[in-house]
């Protein structure tokens, strides 16, 4: 069973118009992992179109423009991930390494392939931000997706009256909606007293897709 993480990406896609598989269906553990097996999820776009987007920080918007993509999820909610994670733990990086890219474009039937992973959180320094998307792309890693706009963005699809007995994702976005906790899909869910206090009862709402562009 694919992880949750895995699971809310994939539907991400999906929602964005890509045909989704799962190259793997095994966990790779006491060897190194073969090309073939390096990305989460593989994703082919038929209505691509537009200029394709600079590397950086994308959203939805960005991803539609995409023609082929291996996306690699990191679903550790715990950090965020600066220049130091990757400098500790260089198979982190091996998404964008020309084997990875050129068996995913077989698989795929393309002649090229976009790397793109999906974070938790980026630093909050500017220069740190900086220094990390510099990292990812020089080692071939053209765009990273944060957590927060996939939820955001599924959030905005996921309507209160429907039934999703088939994701598991929108079924919980659409009860945290019904629930009351999400407003206008808008997942500020947990506001502390005081920054509602501060707002004047209102949580603070960041438009969906805000990311884009980089620090």
């Amino acid at each position: 069973m694919p992880s949750l993480s895995e699971t809310v990406v994939r539907d991400w896609l999906e929602h964005l118009g890509f045909l989704v598989a799962q190259p793997r269906k095994y966990q790779v553990v006491a060897r190194a992992k073969r090309p073939e097996e390096e990305p989460d999820l593989l994703g082919w776009n038929p209505l691509a179109a537009g200029p394709a987007p600079e590397p950086g920080v994308w959203n939805g918007v960005a991803m539609r423009r995409v023609r082929a993509v291996a996306v690699g999820v990191k679903g550790w909610f715990t950090e965020r991930f600066g220049p130091s994670a990757f400098q500790d733990s260089s198979e982190l990086l091996r998404l964008g390494a020309p084997e990875v890219r050129r068996a995913a474009a077989r698989r795929l039937g393309t002649e090229d392939v976009v790397a793109v992973m999906c974070l938790p959180a980026l630093p909050a320094s500017s220069e740190l931000r900086r220094q990390t998307l510099e990292i990812l792309g020089r080692h071939g890693i053209s765009g990273v997706v944060l957590f927060r706009t996939v939820l955001l963005e599924l959030a905005a699809v996921a309507a209160r009256r429907l039934d999703y007995d088939r994701s598991d994702a929108l079924q919980l976005l659409r009860m945290v909606r019904a629930s009351g906790l999400l407003r206008d899909a808008q997942p500020e869910l947990f506001a502390s007293r005081g920054a509602r206090r501060r707002s004047g009862g209102r949580a603070h709402r960041t438009p969906p897709g805000t990311e884009q562009g980089g620090p």
